[in-house]
């Protein structure tokens, strides 16, 4: 079973109820931890929960952080 903790998250609201978050997070099973940054697009309920649609994961690696980041910048 895997067991995920946030460390830290940043968020954005766009549209009428729809986000975008960045976070570092970190998945814990019995083999170990694993440190990665998700990156997520949800919706708000109309009781203001937030519900996710879609997500995507990079490692915390600093070559493919900045390809990331860089490449979103040029496109």
């Amino acid at each position: 079973m895997v067991e995920f903790e946030t460390i830290t998250s940043e968020e954005i609201k766009f549209g009428e109820n729809k986000f975008l978050e960045v976070a570092r997070k970190k998945a814990k099973t019995e083999e170990g931890e694993n440190v990665f940054i998700s990156l997520s697009r949800g919706f708000f309920t109309k009781e203001g929960e937030r519900r996710y649609n879609k997500s995507f994961a990079i490692p915390v690696d600093e070559s493919v952080i900045n390809f990331v980041a860089e490449t979103l910048k040029k496109v």
